[in-house]
């Protein structure tokens, strides 16, 4: 069963700037005050979880444990069907250190070789926590193809190389509103929204 959440601040368990607007412009007419675990000071805790649930459920349930309000994880990836679902847990972890994501769009590209199969799809996992232990999973995807080279500057991670279904242009190349309309984080903020938010 769902818990309303009524409260007035809520910590955004990231130190990615990029994923804090997206929720941001996702959850900003709630009259929420957010705050960036980043920002606060806040290590990032250790994902040792096996799943996306497990790791976003890692990271808020750490954030709540250090600040005493509720906290929101994402936990994101790029599912490759002909990797295997790769790199999906790993997708940041690709990327390096420095996160280059140049980088790691190149090592996927290089891993698909000559495959035909071209059928990606990004998922986004969010946990919502409270203190005490309370928590709710919402669950958001998209679909679509790798194109290479990648196209566009906008968004962040792999966004360049992926093309949704239906649609003509990767996520690097839409403005962050046509994103947000169709973006798996979207779908995911939209389903706790629903669940969780009361309007």
């Amino acid at each position: 069963m769902a818990r309303p959440f009524v409260e007035k601040q809520l910590v955004i368990a990231s130190h990615n700037q990029g994923k804090l607007k997206e929720i941001a412009a996702l959850v900003g007419d709630l009259g929420i005050c957010l705050q960036l675990a980043g920002e606060l000071g806040l290590p990032e805790p250790e994902e040792t979880g096996a799943t996306f649930i497990e790791n976003a459920l890692i990271k808020a349930r750490a954030a709540v444990e250090a600040t005493g309000l509720p906290a929101l994880a994402d936990d994101s990836g790029l599912c490759v069907r002909a990797l295997d679902d790769a790199p999906g847990i790993y997708s940041a972890r690709w990327a390096g250190p420095g996160k280059d994501f140049a980088m790691a769009m190149g090592r996927v590209h290089e891993k698909l070789g000559n495959s035909k199969n071209r059928k990606a799809y990004f998922i986004a996992v969010l946990a919502l926590c409270w203190p005490g232990g309370t928590y709710h999973i919402a669950e958001g995807r998209v679909a679509g193809d790798l194109v290479w080279p990648p196209r566009g500057t906008g968004g962040f991670g792999y966004d360049p190389m992926f093309q949704p279904e239906g649609m003509e242009k990767t996520f690097g190349e839409m403005m962050p509103d046509q994103k947000k309309a169709i973006s798996h984080r979207a779908r995911a903020l939209a389903q706790l929204r629903r669940d969780c938010f009361q309007l």
